[in-house]
Parts: C-alpha cells; sequence; structure tokens
C-alpha cells in the first residue's frame, strides 16, 4: 500500500517542490514504474514484435513526419496496422522504432514528462530541451537495449523560436543530433533515406512534403520486408503527422488514401518510380 494512502493524504513526497521532471520524481518514488525499471534475468532474451520505418522530412514552414503500420516479430508479421507516429505535445511528433512494447510505454512517459513540466514550469520546453529529456530517457533503458530491447525513436517538431521545422534522430546510448532536410530510422530506413535524398527540395510545401513521406515508405517497404506498404485492400495507410506553426495535426485516412492511390498509379509499368 502507498504510504498515506489510508488516510486518503498524498505521500509527503508528493507535495514537497522539487524538479520539473516528471521521470526523475518517477524513477526516486517508484522507480519499477519506468520501461527501464524492469530487469531481466541476465543472457535472457526476449522475442517481441518491432516497429520499423519513420522518415521525417522539413519544409517551408514546418516539418512531416510519416511512419508504416507494420510490426514484425522475427519472420512474421506480428501486426498490420500498429500506430508509430505520435504527438509529444502540440508543437512536436515522435515515431519509434525498435521493440514495441518498451517503445509506446516511453512515448506515453515522455508525453506525461512534457505536460508535467509546463504545468510546473508555466511554460512550453524549448524544442532543443524536449529532445534531451527524451534522449535522457533512452539513456535509462540502455540495459535492456544491451539484451535485445532496443527503443530508437526519431523526434521532429516547429521550433518557435526559431520559426522552422526540425530534426533530431538518437542511438542507443541516449546519444541525441540534430539531422538537416530529412531522416529515418528503422530497418527500411537506408532505402527511404536514398528516396528522399532524390526527392527533397527546399521550396516545397506541406502537400508536397507529404507526397514525398509516403513515396519514401513506399520505396522502402519495396525493398525492406519488414516495412509495410500502403495496403489498398485493407484500406491501410501510412500514419502521417504535419507540424507548423499552427501546431501538429494528423494527415485523415481519406487525405491519405488519395495520396497513396496516385502514387501507386504512376508507378503502374514504371514500378523504380523513375522520374
Amino acid at each position: 500500500m502507498t504510504p498515506g494512502a489510508d488516510s486518503g493524504r498524498l505521500p509527503a513526497a508528493y507535495l514537497v517542490p522539487g524538479s520539473s521532471s516528471f521521470t526523475e520524481f518517477l524513477s526516486a518514488q517508484s522507480p519499477t514504474m519506468l520501461p527501464s525499471g524492469r530487469t531481466l534475468p541476465p543472457g535472457a532474451a526476449i522475442d517481441a514484435p518491432h516497429g520499423t520505418t519513420i522518415v521525417t522530412l522539413t519544409y517551408a514552414g514546418g516539418v512531416v513526419m510519416a511512419g508504416d503500420r507494420r510490426a514484425t516479430m522475427g519472420n512474421l508479421i506480428a501486426n498490420r496496422d500498429m500506430e508509430k507516429v505520435f504527438g509529444a505535445d502540440e508543437y512536436s511528433a515522435v515515431g519509434i522504432a525498435g521493440t514495441a512494447g518498451i517503445a509506446i510505454e516511453m512515448v506515453k512517459l515522455f508525453q506525461v514528462e512534457l505536460e508535467h513540466y509546463e504545468k510546473i514550469e508555466g511554460t512550453l520546453l524549448s524544442l532543443e530541451g524536449k529532445a534531451n529529456r527524451l534522449a535522457m530517457m533512452i539513456r535509462t533503458n540502455l540495459t535492456l537495449a544491451m539484451q535485445g530491447l532496443a527503443v530508437v525513436p526519431l523526434f521532429a517538431g516547429f521550433d518557435l523560436d526559431r520559426r522552422e521545422g526540425r530534426i533530431f534522430s538518437y542511438d542507443v546510448t541516449g546519444g541525441c543530433y540534430e539531422e538537416h532536410e530529412y531522416h529515418s530510422v528503422g530497418s527500411g530506413s537506408l532505402f527511404a533515406r536514398g528516396a528522399l535524398k532524390k526527392l527533397w527540395h527546399p521550396d516545397m510545401g506541406a502537400d508536397d512534403a507529404t507526397s514525398i513521406a509516403v513515396e519514401a515508405l513506399y520505396d522502402a517497404a519495396d525493398d525492406d520486408s519488414a516495412t509495410g506498404g500502403p495496403d489498398l485492400g485493407r484500406r491501410i495507410w501510412p500514419t502521417l503527422a504535419v507540424i507548423d506553426l499552427a501546431g501538429l495535426r494528423f494527415v485523415p485516412d481519406d487525405t491519405l488514401a488519395g495520396v497513396v492511390e496516385q502514387i501507386v498509379a504512376a508507378r503502374r509499368g514504371n514500378p523504380g518510380g523513375r522520374r
């Protein structure tokens, strides 16, 4: 039983002013509730579903992030319509690659972390501050990552001070790196990044960026079996978020369906997408 629960009062720790980091508070009061608070026996390995490909690119006025919907477990498709792109707050998004269960739990904690900071400090954390908070959370997962349960997200958002979209990538140790123009992570990232390199240009708008992100995922699925391409039969489309001065919004399925169908039609008789 939690101390103070029998009296109906919150424990004293909840009433003492402290850090604006909810993760730090949780690690001090109830560390087993953190994704990294669970331990595996030495040498143990778990075959868990993995999320695959996430792409993101900047455009004139913001940034777009998209993810395919497939989760794999070994050579099996564990899930066909998994969500991998989440809103972190009203001006940023995070896409997950790696062990799906831990990644989703980490994203939920990250969302609470940003909301907690805003309530305690009365202001939004800077975009770089958000990126660094996420890096800290990845760093605490290193022990599980060394046992095969790695999480490598991709973070992007609109910088209200610089009035531009920005992208941050990570390594499994929590290293945080700013990327420019475009980036991708996951098993299909090599193929997606090749497509982005050919298609990205600095003067495009949100609609062009949306189309390019979907086409990059299409190319990744063409060469990587773990990346799920658009499924016209099941009507499963990528998840795609657009972030600009107006905030974060997810492109509805009806709109994405039109974008996908246009790309698929253009590839008939031209599967490689030659320009």
